[in-house]
Order: C-alpha cells, then structure tokens, then sequence
C-alpha cells in the first residue's frame, strides 16, 4: 500500500530500465484517478528514447531529471471531455496517484510541471509528438532512486480552520 508520508521527489536515477510491468501497474493506478464526471480526460506517452528523453530534459528550467531518467511519462489530457474547465484539476489528481503507485512499488519520480505554461505545452507536445486535440499536462520523471531523501513534515495546525 502507498505510503503518503513516504512519497518525495526523486531527480537523480540509477541506469537500470523499469520493466513494463512496472511501467503498466503505475499506469493502472494513475487511470484509478476520480475525474469530474468521470471523464478521464488523460493520455500517457512512455517515453524511453534516450533523445527524446534529452529533448525533455532541455524543455524548461526546471526540466533536468528527464534527460537523466531512464523513461518519463508525459502526460496529456484530451481537449474536448464533458467539462474541458476541470481537465487540469483532473490531471493533477490522476498524477498524484501516478506517483504515489511508482513510490509504492520501490521507484523515485518527480512531477516537471508543464501546464498551463502554453510556451512549455506547446514544446513538449512537439517533442513527443502529441496530436491535435490533446494538450501536453506534465511529466513524470522516474526510476530507480540514486538519491535517499526523506519526507519534510509539512503539517501546519495554523491552516487548519473550522466552520461550525
């Protein structure tokens, strides 16, 4: 079972390949994701050529640890869904469990934020070569971790308010 208090951001990666299966059960897990009206507006591309995986790396600032992973999973949601407004809400919960589904099984990841940055979007779907009508969301970095980091505590009793 995941383990929320576990999950944190992996950018330095051993050069072993993840197996399909692997690369299949955090898929499985991703698509479990609730979704406003249960659209499901994602797409995935497994990306595991070294010089795509490069080009990712060079897509923005904060792109790095996709040039060093041994895949990413760039993910993109479909531009016509029943409420195209919560795709991106959608996304990010969909690559919440992407990630905590990798963390489970022994991997390190780390999310690179694309969207809504439309320059970032645009770069990364000509990288991959997503179609009209999908939009580049974000990318998922991962392998085998070749760094041992721990969870900060992030609890804040102050941001707790309650309504009665």
């Amino acid at each position: 079972m995941a383990d929320l208090f576990h999950r944190v951001s992996i950018r330095k990666f051993k050069a072993e390949a993840v197996s399909n299966e692997d690369i299949g059960y955090i898929l499985e897990a991703a698509m479990a994701a609730p979704s406003a009206k249960n659209q499901q507006p994602w797409e995935f591309y497994v990306v595991e050529n070294h010089e795509v995986l490069k080009q990712l790396g060079e897509s923005s600032p904060f792109s790095a640890p996709a040039g060093k992973a041994p895949v990413a999973i760039v993910t993109a949601y479909r531009e016509e869904c029943d409420l195209p407004e919560f795709a991106q809400i959608d996304m990010s919960i969909m690559m919440e469990n992407l990630w905590l589904a990798a963390d489970e099984i022994g991997l390190g990841g780390v999310w690179l934020g694309v969207a809504p940055r439309e320059d970032r979007m645009k770069d990364v779907e000509k990288i991959v070569g997503i179609p009209a009508g999908q939009r580049a969301f974000g990318i998922f970095a991962l392998g085998y971790p070749d760094e041992e980091r721990t969870q900060q505590d992030r609890f804040d009793q102050s941001r707790i308010h309650y309504v009665k």
